[in-house]
């Protein structure tokens, strides 16, 4: 401890690890997809589909079979309101986090929801894809810039 007199000496100091990540033949053929408009799922056992696409079933661990394009349109299974949104987070007004089974899917995806209000959004309610133009994808999940309620 610094007695009466005495400089305290500090530093800066960022502690980090930084890593890259192969995404593999179905994470990249997801990102791709979205990159191109289109959302897919991996056929999964049973012939279930599974959004986002996995290599192996989450239920059985077999490896998973050709990819489907589904939605882009589905139905909000469950949602979370953000009031105040953070610096960090997809978008900078209000919004819903929501998982969301996309058309053929046998699985939900979670995303954001460009609503407006909490009074806009309803579980079972059905939204679209609101993909970034086509000129600024890049096969990243927010080339999705966030579901919208559909007919708007």
């Amino acid at each position: 401890m610094a007695g009466s007199g005495e400089q305290v000496l500090t530093s800066a100091h960022v502690l980090e690890y930084p890593y890259s990540r192969s995404v593999g033949p179905v994470i990249g053929a997801f990102l791709t997809g979205l990159r191109d408009g289109k959302i897919l799922g991996a056929t999964g056992s049973g012939g279930r589909i599974i959004v986002p696409p996995a290599e192996y079933d989450p239920d059985t661990a077999e490896a998973t079979g050709d990819l489907v394009e589904v939605g882009p349109e589905g139905t909000v299974t469950t949602w979370a309101w953000v009031a105040d949104p953070a610096p960090q987070h997809p978008l900078d007004r209000p919004f819903a986090w929501v998982l969301v089974a996309l058309d053929r899917a046998d699985t939900a995806m979670l995303h954001v929801l460009d609503a407006g209000s909490p009074d806009a959004v309803t579980t079972g309610m059905r939204v679209r894809a609101d993909f970034v133009p086509a000129d600024q994808r890049v096969g990243r999940i927010q080339d999705i810039r966030a579901f919208v309620p559909a007919g708007k």
